[in-house]
Parts: C-alpha cells; structure tokens; sequence
C-alpha cells in the first residue's frame, strides 16, 4: 500500500471525543494499523468551547499519530504550513468532523487532497467537496441533482460511543435505586451556577426518594479540585442565591475507589472521571444539564434530560454555545450585549425552547429547558414528577432516539476515505503541475 496521509479537522471537546474518536478507530480498522503505511494528523481549530486541552486528548488517541492545537490553526489555514512544519505525503484525504466546512475546501486545496466532510444537518460548498457523510437522507434533500452522488448516508457518530464503551459501573441501578447523572458543565462560568444548582436540587430529591444516587461525570478538561470548588460557598459566593450550604470533596486512600463530593445534609455524589462516560450516562433514569453538546451527547444515547439555564449569573452567558455565547464575548460590547440577553433574548428563548440539540434537531420542546432564577426546590419536584411517572421518561427517550440517524457511521465514513485514498494521487499530480 502507498504511503497515506489522512488529515482530520475538528474543534471543540464534544467533537474531539464523540466524531474524532470513534473516526481514528474505524479508520484503523480499514486502512489496517501500520502507521507507517497510514499517517493520521489532527489540526484543531479556535471553538468558543473550548478548554485547551483538546490537543492532549486527540493525541492520546494510539490511532493518531501527530496533533496540531487550535492555536496554530490560522497560519496553517493562510500557508499551509503547520508549526511543527509537517511533511505531508503525495496522497491523502482531508476528513472535517467539526468546525467551520469552508476549511477542508481551503485546506484541501493546499495539499491537493481529496475532501470528505462529515454533516449533520447542513452541508455546504458542494461544488468544491469531494464526498459528504450525511446523518440523514434530509440532509441532501435541496442539494441540486448534479451533487447528489457526492453524498451517502451514513448514520449518526454519536451513536457509535454507545458501541464501543462498556466499562462496568459500580451503582448500576436495581429494583431499590435509580440514577441520576448531574451535567454542570465544564467553563467556569458555567460551573458558577451549575455545580451548587444541580447539588441543592440533588439534596431535595434524595430528602424524598432516599433510594435515589447521584453521579457527576467529571469532564475530562476538569480537576476534581477545580469541580469542589464551586461546591465551596467561601470560594464561589453565587453558591448562596441556591440556598447551597456546601460540599466537601473526599479522594478514596484506595487508587480503585472514586472520588466523591460529600454535602452539608450527608448526601454523597459519586465523580466520575472515566472517559467518554456514555455507558454510566446511559444507564441513568435522567440527566440534569445545561446547554452545550452535553444536550447532544444524551440525546444520541436516548437519555431523558432535565436543561438548566439559570440566569442569576450575568458572566453565565459568555459560555453560551453559538451566537450569543460568541456576541457575549465580544470585547467592549460583549458585556452590554449580554446584559440585554439577559432581558430579551431570555424572553425569546422561553417562548421558543429550542437552545436544546434535541430540541434544535427536532424543532419542538422534547426535553423540558428551565430558564430564569431557578431554584432546587421547583426542579426537584419536576424530576420528581418523572420518577414517580416512568413512563414519561420512556416516552422522552423514545423521541430522543427517533431523531437520530443509524448506527455505523464510524466505519462507513472509513470507507468513503478508503475510496477517496484512490484518487488523492492524481489530484495531488494535478495540483503539483499547475504550480502551487
């Protein structure tokens, strides 16, 4: 086989460990695992989720052999040139899972590389990408008849976490216990309200439902010291608008025993720092969470949801996802703007309620979104509305996973760049002779 560089674009956490992930897998899996043979490079590009940390997650992927982080993003996309000054060889393939599509048209143009684009619900510059991987037959419905064999149906990545983590998990729930997984987030903004919220509304339900455990997956960018912080209402004043007395963290002597916040009533919340943590998330009754790809990722794995967005915080809405989060953080205007959402983008979203991926991907309110000066109690006893009604949970996860694509996507994008590789060759010999 030649020598073959595949080069895959993405940006933020979600899609690093949800597309990139399960991609380099099945990647390796086609092309076969010699990476002499098969290169795989990852360049990151600026996302407003980001943490810093995405790099060092890419790179501990075994299949992956070199990474670039957002940092450097910009001369690469103006040069070409990386700042490790990579070689690049005379085949390859240009794969986008995440960021802005005009990427891989400019980046693969530098190279002379084929293009494959991953879409889920949009895609775009038709005439200038080689191949699209679609979620769902939808996704092509207005693409002009002369594109049509560009895409294929692939299916949804997000479902492939769901079939390739089984970690066993200690608290799996019997007939005398259920499980609810707290999602506050991972910026600090976020985490600010997050952490005291979705702990005052553990300690309410536990009081009533004693049988009830609690679990936070612990983001992969977060310190267990960072996350107990904003539990400590000495070091996270906002903790005191919840009526939030405080947790302590406690780190198990045994390296086998997981780390636990311990609340001011006794109740005990278990960290889990195991990731992707898609198996203990799917084996929860229901999840407390607030905007972000956390929303995306439950909906995939068909996980009833409760969406938080508390507005106590002004600072909260600079790690909004999208347009506000980005008009937010704007400098000079960015705090005025988010003092106006405070006011009329709020009362716009509450009449919508599509901040939700689920709620977005399915133009209707799915999941339930709380938005305004929330407090555990009032949350509390929706979810516990759900627990003692089952079969609102059952009929919420059913339209979760209704409005999701197939499983499979994962090998079946592996397979178009398997096809691409073919023709990579004599584009590049084209590119080369025009003069680049």
């Amino acid at each position: 086989m030649t020598q073959v560089d595949i080069l895959i674009l993405s940006n933020g956490p979600g899609e690093v460990t949800t597309w990139v992930r399960p991609v380099v897998k099945a990647l390796r899996q086609e092309l076969g695992d010699d990476h002499s043979l098969v290169r795989i490079s990852v360049v990151l590009s600026p996302c407003s989720n980001a943490s810093g940390k995405e790099a060092a997650i890419a790179l501990s992927y075994p299949e992956v052999d070199r990474v670039q982080a957002a940092e450097h993003f910009w001369q690469f996309l103006l040069w070409g040139k990386t700042f490790e000054n990579w070689d690049w060889r005379s085949r390859g393939v240009v794969v986008f899972l995440g960021g802005d599509q005009i990427f891989p048209v400019i980046i693969g143009k530098k190279l002379g590389y084929r293009t494959v684009v991953y879409a889920e619900w949009e895609a775009r510059w038709h005439n200038w990408i080689d191949r699209f991987g679609i979620m769902k037959p939808e996704v092509s419905a207005k693409v002009p008849a002369k594109y049509a064999h560009k895409f294929t149906v692939i299916g949804d990545l997000m479902l492939e976490a769901q079939e390739q983590v089984n970690t066993p998990y200690s608290l799996l729930p019997t007939s005398h216990s259920q499980i609810i997984g707290l999602l506050p987030g991972s910026k600090a903004a976020k985490l600010a309200q997050g952490v005291p919220l979705t702990l005052g509304i553990a300690e309410y339900i536990h009081a009533k439902r004693l049988q009830t455990k609690f679990v936070i997956p612990v983001a992969p960018t977060l310190d267990l010291q960072t996350l107990a912080s904003f539990a400590d209402p000495q070091k996270n004043s906002i903790a005191e608008t919840f009526g939030f007395t405080g947790a302590c963290l406690i780190i198990p002597e045994d390296a086998k025993g997981k780390a636990l916040l311990k609340t001011a009533t006794g109740l005990i919340v278990e960290l889990w720092q195991e990731n992707p943590a898609y198996h203990l998330l799917s084996q929860c009754c229901i999840c407390l969470t607030t905007v972000g790809a956390n929303t995306a990722e439950l909906g995939a794995l068909g996980v009833p949801m409760i969406v938080l967005l508390p507005t106590q915080q002004l600072d909260a809405m600079r790690s909004w996802d999208g347009l506000p989060g980005l008009l937010a953080n704007l400098p000079v205007v960015g705090t005025p703007f988010a003092k106006v959402i405070n006011w009329s983008f709020l009362r716009f979203v509450r009449r919508k309620g599509l901040l939700a991926w689920p709620n977005i991907w399915a133009q209707e309110e799915i999941v339930p979104e709380l938005i305004g000066k929330l407090q555990p109690p009032e949350v509390g006893e929706m979810v516990l509305d759900f627990l003692t009604n089952p079969e609102k949970l059952d009929d919420m996860g059913a339209k979760l996973r209704n409005i999701r694509g197939e499983s499979g996507a994962a090998h079946k994008i592996a397979q178009i760049v398997g096809e691409e590789i073919g023709k990579s060759g004599e584009m590049r010999k084209l590119f080369l002779s025009r003069g680049r």
